[in-house]
């Protein structure tokens, strides 16, 4: 998640109040937000397409990733992991020169690397889900945030799973993209503590 936006959203009163870092002039953004972000995560395709388009974000602002979004899963074999970890050298070429995706050739190798570490991860805890949600405890961390400067770009267990996913090879997973990982799947609950969706989801959750 990136966004210049360091106050609270203001809107109109026929609207619900949403965190800080919406753009309410870009429809997309809005859906993503209101129907998607900081919703708990426990498919492993889901999972790994967020990894991978955090991983694609690196050094961007996220809607611009999520413009491409569509691309990527039409390029990217709806991130079917066992698919990507077969892409080859022809592959990594061929996708390099599509203007659908972030054509960097660190970024689409990654993809691939991590695709196969995906699958040691998978063999070793039976799913991705499982090991990846051990890094907090299961269950999302609720926070309460105000503003855009109350946002962390990290925290200590986004620091332990970076650390983690590291030492396993995966590529492109710093503490910063871990963290945009934990909240785009609901590992965290960072709406803010004013936004309708903070106990919308808090409610279906614990349901």
């Amino acid at each position: 998640m990136v966004t210049n936006s360091l106050e609270m959203n203001t809107n109109p009163t026929d609207e619900p109040c949403r965190c800080p870092w919406v753009d309410l002039d870009k429809p997309d953004y809005v859906e993503y937000h209101d129907l998607e972000w900081g919703v708990p995560v426990h498919d492993d395709r889901a999972i790994f397409e967020f990894l991978t388009l955090e991983a694609a974000q690196a050094g961007l602002s996220w809607y611009t990733v999520l413009r491409k979004r569509e691309n990527y899963r039409k390029l990217f074999a709806e991130f079917d992991v066992q698919k990507i970890a077969r892409f080859n050298k022809r592959t990594v070429e061929s996708l390099l020169k599509n203007p659908g995706i972030i054509r960097n050739r660190l970024k689409v190798e990654a993809a691939i690397n991590n695709a196969k570490r995906f699958i040691e991860v998978q063999d070793e805890f039976g799913s991705f889900d499982s090991y990846v949600w051990q890094f907090v405890d299961g269950k999302p961390i609720v926070n309460e945030f105000h503003t855009q400067k109350d946002y962390p770009a990290s925290t200590p267990e986004s620091d332990a799973m970076s650390k983690d996913l590291k030492k396993r090879g995966f590529k492109f997973v710093g503490s910063t993209i871990c963290y945009a990982h934990m909240q785009a799947a609901g590992m965290v609950n960072d709406h803010s503590v004013d936004c309708f969706r903070r106990h919308e989801i808090m409610d279906a959750y614990e349901a």
